[in-house]
């Protein structure tokens, strides 16, 4: 793991732009990190907490996922992600599919639908018991005009350490019917979480270089100042390790004239791939 913390942060280290990662090795138990508390504009990987927010809210019998939600005209205004937007409103779909689509797809109008149903402060209560303390939900849909240099406290923010412990505990609650209390969530809704993750559509960052029939359940995210990813990355069926990376004030033209988010893909793929790379040798080593 020591050779595995220099070459992360030697990946990091030739960047101009700041870097955030954490990873915790699934055969070992160990954990390592690069500026894991820092605050990051999340982008949308705060999706994977607001899923579990609204998984708590089913199993206490406050939302339903069968639920039907009409697509309207309004809730497609001033979104820039997804698919739903250029659809013809006047359709139903189920609050379940809904996070399908949030997920997936990073779909704003379904996440509008979701954020319909459960409040902010609930998501935030969420993150608060789940110990993510780094975190903070501030709106639902990102202003589509905010400025390249916009403060942190417009969006909401979270840091790799807090996505690595939120999908730490949704493992736990998957492989254990006690495994992670915090989240008040079941063992089913974990799995499901889980499986939802593992359908993401969008895999150009840290799924980029990892072999194609990797399980990753991940969910990434795009700001204004930066890109970022997160999840779970499985080997043969069985969980291999947690990646979590985050980019900050990532410039719209690099150095060598290419564009700051292409690299920024690039180095998220980079460091999962050595995650992968190292790890991987440990589990075929321990059988």
């Amino acid at each position: 793991m020591e050779d595995l913390a220099l070459r992360l942060n030697r990946i990091c280290d030739e960047q101009i732009y700041t870097t955030a990662w954490y990873v915790r090795n699934l055969v070992s138990g160990e954990i390592l990190q690069r500026n894991g508390d820092m605050p990051f504009a999340s982008g949308s990987t705060r999706k994977t907490a607001i899923l579990m927010a609204v998984l708590r809210a089913v199993g206490e019998g406050r939302l339903d996922l069968a639920e039907p939600i009409l697509y309207e005209e309004r809730l497609r205004e001033g979104v820039v992600s997804g698919t739903f937007k250029y659809l013809t409103p006047g359709f139903s779909i189920s609050l379940r599919d809904a996070l399908v689509q949030m997920i997936i797809v990073s779909d704003n109008v379904c996440t509008r639908m979701v954020l319909e149903r459960i409040s902010l402060d609930e998501i935030n209560d969420f993150c608060q018991r789940a110990g993510l303390h780094n975190t903070r939900h501030r709106n639902t849909i990102p202003r589509p005009d905010l400025p390249l240099d916009h403060a942190l406290e417009e969006v909401t923010t979270t840091s790799a350490g807090d996505q690595g412990r939120l999908y730490e505990l949704i493992l736990q609650g998957a492989q254990s019917p006690a495994g992670a209390p915090l989240l008040g969530c079941t063992q089913a809704q974990c799995a499901f979480a889980i499986e939802v993750l593992s359908w993401q559509k969008l895999r150009t960052k840290m799924a980029s270089l990892l072999p194609a029939d990797a399980k990753v359940a991940h969910k990434g995210g795009t700001g204004k100042r930066g890109r970022m990813d997160g999840g779970i990355v499985f080997r043969d069926g069985k969980p291999l390790f947690i990646f979590t990376g985050y980019t900050d004030q990532v410039p719209l033209v690099m150095p060598d004239g290419l564009p700051g988010y292409a690299s920024a893909f690039s180095t998220l793929g980079r460091l999962a791939r050595a995650c992968w790379d190292g790890i991987a040798v440990e589990a075929a080593q321990h059988g």
